[in-house]
């Protein structure tokens, strides 16, 4: 049964769908059976592997709301093992969709729950804003990893999504926990970066990832071109940090988690 992972920041500009695409991408290359949500109405994960928003016909919204299977709206990558579920602009008027519906706040927890077994990982990207959305895809996860941007603003929000997670397992029941933390537009030469590593290294209370991601011209290039970047560029910078990343998660892999074979049944 897959570890479902979702990667939140409630603050944009951090590498967040960067994060959720190459790492998706990564264990999957390690030979794990990936899931990738895309779960912002941004559709830019979707965009990045080569897929267009708006010329989808069935999306996750449909299947968030029941209007389709499972079946009907999952997407191959280009990466062997390597699925995702697209998003559609139709996201965006889930929000007052799912206001009128009981229990609107595990609608993607009841759907992942039917499919979960079929995976060993699945990543959730979330957006960047405290939302009925973002309520939805941390429900249905069973951990959260932060990417946090190598600057002092990016540090003023992550409290706020601490209480967040706290708040919504206190209140809706749920047990999520918190993965971890990695490093982003990480640049070792400069002072601020090495100043905020520090900080977030002291003080931030849950595990900070050896792995910190570079900026790289690679990294914001490959979406451009529909591939992750170990397609695009295995050698980078970028590409090297999204492969430790991917090792320290693998390395922390419960020994519970199921065996999927590879037509995905457990």
């Amino acid at each position: 049964m897959a570890r479902i992972i979702s990667i939140c920041n409630q603050k944009g500009g951090v590498g967040k769908t960067t994060t959720a695409v190459n790492l998706s991408a990564y264990i999957a290359a390690a030979g794990k059976r990936v899931l990738l949500v895309d779960f912002d109405p941004q559709g830019n994960a979707t965009l990045g592997i080569g897929l267009k928003p708006r010329q989808i016909e069935k999306s996750v919204y449909h299947a968030l709301l029941g209007y389709a299977d499972y079946a009907t709206i999952v997407k191959e990558t280009s990466v062997p093992n390597f699925h995702i579920i697209p998003a559609s602009p139709d996201l965006a008027g889930a929000l007052v969709e799912l206001m009128e519906l009981p229990d609107r706040e595990f609608m993607l927890k009841k759907f992942l729950t039917r499919v979960r077994h079929q995976y060993h990982y699945i990543f959730i990207d979330l957006p960047p804003s405290l939302s009925l959305l973002t309520i939805n895809g941390l429900v249905a996860s069973d951990e959260v990893l932060i990417p946090i941007q190598s600057e002092y603003y990016s540090l003023e929000g992550l409290g706020q999504l601490l209480q967040t997670i706290e708040l919504i397992n206190n209140n809706l029941g749920t047990r999520i926990s918190v993965l971890g933390a990695v490093l982003t537009m990480y640049n070792r030469r400069e002072t601020l970066s090495r100043e905020v590593e520090k900080e977030v290294r002291r003080h931030f209370p849950y595990k900070v990832f050896d792995a910190a991601v570079p900026r790289s011209v690679s990294l914001a290039e490959a979406p451009s071109f529909s591939k992750p970047v170990v397609l695009y560029d295995p050698h980078s910078s970028g590409a090297q940090a999204y492969e430790q990343l991917a090792r320290e998660i693998l390395q922390l892999e419960p020994r519970s988690l199921h065996n999927v074979s590879a037509n995905g049944t457990v």
